[in-house]
């Protein structure tokens, strides 16, 4: 699929049958955040999602979860994002915490009031997103949390990246930051971690 030459999927084939997709940004939106939500079990996910996307639920729900995906992925494949020490891609926004910093963005680079839009296609959404100028503090915000600090750094870039890292971390889910707090209070104490791991 081209943005640029072909018209913007409103609905998907499965098994040789169109259905409707819901393709308004806020519907990926909710998408990504659950898919990130670690409180959601699996299976529950996979359900909200053909909730979420089809008003009318194909029978075939396997391929309507890899049309989903697809539109999710505004019609490319998988791409490798910047990982993480332990090999999982490094989140630099979230639309749950950063949500203000986004809108303000649309509203400072577009003149865009998202609040104000009805259907606002997802796919239309994610390009205006990806080309959100610099000077957005969003932007900057997604710098500083994409930047590696490297041996090549003065002790003032580490201390100042190192510094905006913090301010600007996205707070982890309730269930993670338990377990971390679960793991500290074990190393702190008597050092049993079997309990928690």
């Amino acid at each position: 699929m081209n943005i640029l030459i072909d018209l913007l999927p409103e609905e998907v084939t499965i098994d040789g049958v169109n259905y409707k997709i819901n393709s308004d940004f806020r519907t990926s939106m909710l998408f990504e955040m659950m898919m990130q939500d670690n409180e959601i079990d699996e299976s529950d996910k996979l359900i909200r999602t053909i909730d979420l996307y089809y008003p009318v639920i194909p029978e075939n729900i396997e391929q309507a979860i890899e049309k989903a995906l697809w539109f999710y992925r505004c019609g490319k494949s998988i791409q490798n994002g910047k990982r993480d020490n332990n090999g999982k891609s490094e989140q630099i926004y979230s639309f749950e915490y950063d949500d203000e910093y986004i809108y303000s963005a649309f509203l400072d680079q577009y003149g865009f009031d998202l609040q104000d839009t009805q259907n606002l296609h997802w796919w239309k959404f994610k390009a205006m997103f990806k080309s959100l100028k610099e000077d957005n503090e969003i932007v900057k915000i997604m710098g500083y949390r994409a930047m590696t600090i490297s041996n090549n750094m003065s002790k003032e870039q580490k201390d100042f990246y190192r510094s905006m890292k913090r301010l600007h971390e996205i707070p982890k889910s309730k269930s993670e930051q338990e377990k971390i707090n679960d793991i500290e209070k074990a190393l702190l104490g008597d050092g049993d971690l079997t309990k928690i791991l």
